[in-house]
């Protein structure tokens, strides 16, 4: 397998494979173009984003300044809103149902490493994918953690770092995020 292959399939790789940088310098140079695009040129942005992300839904749109590693492996349904300094560190697969609203400073993060120090210390990494239903809101400052599912129509509070899975139609908040309560259906 190559070293994207495993990285894809959420196996240790090397991030510093050649044709993984490559990856990465491609999409730095997209999201350097839309991190210093002119706010009014909607059209030059959707351009950018449908050429950086792997699936674009209709009605998306993401308010610069945005950070992924790739870009390829992230796919959104449709009306889907990303604010202010939104970061996903794209390693596998990341995805958003539909009417997904990420506030500002939300970071993604399905990129880990090894526990054991040796591994970690020869610089391997893998990532566990990240899901987010559809109809969900995830509050500003927080932070989603490798391998985590969001249920359809759940609500993240703002500043909470989620560990695990959340189901769905609930609200979850703190550190590490509990349920606080069931949403009405």
């Amino acid at each position: 397998m190559t070293e994207k292959e495993k990285m894809l399939a959420g196996q240790l790789y090397q991030a510093s494979d050649p044709e993984l940088l490559e990856e990465r310098l491609r999409a730095r140079k997209l999201l350097h173009k839309l991190n210093h695009s002119d706010p009014e040129d909607m059209s030059f942005r959707k351009e950018i984003l449908n050429a950086l992300f792997g699936k674009v839904g209709a009605n998306f749109w993401v308010e610069p300044p945005f950070f992924c590693d790739y870009g390829s492996n992230i796919s959104v349904g449709d009306d889907v809103f990303f604010n202010f300094n939104c970061v996903i560190l794209d390693v596998v697969s990341v995805s958003f149902g539909d009417r997904v609203l990420v506030a500002p400073n939300v970071q993604f993060y399905p990129a880990t490493h090894p526990i054991d120090s040796k591994t970690r210390g020869e610089l391997w990494e893998y990532g566990k994918e990240i899901q987010v239903g559809s109809d969900v809101w995830i509050g500003g400052g927080s932070i989603i953690c490798p391998g985590v599912k969001i249920g359809n129509r759940s609500i993240i509070g703002a500043g909470s770092v989620v560990t695990k899975d959340v189901p769905e139609g609930v609200i979850v908040a703190g550190n590490p995020a509990r349920v606080i309560r069931e949403l009405e259906k």
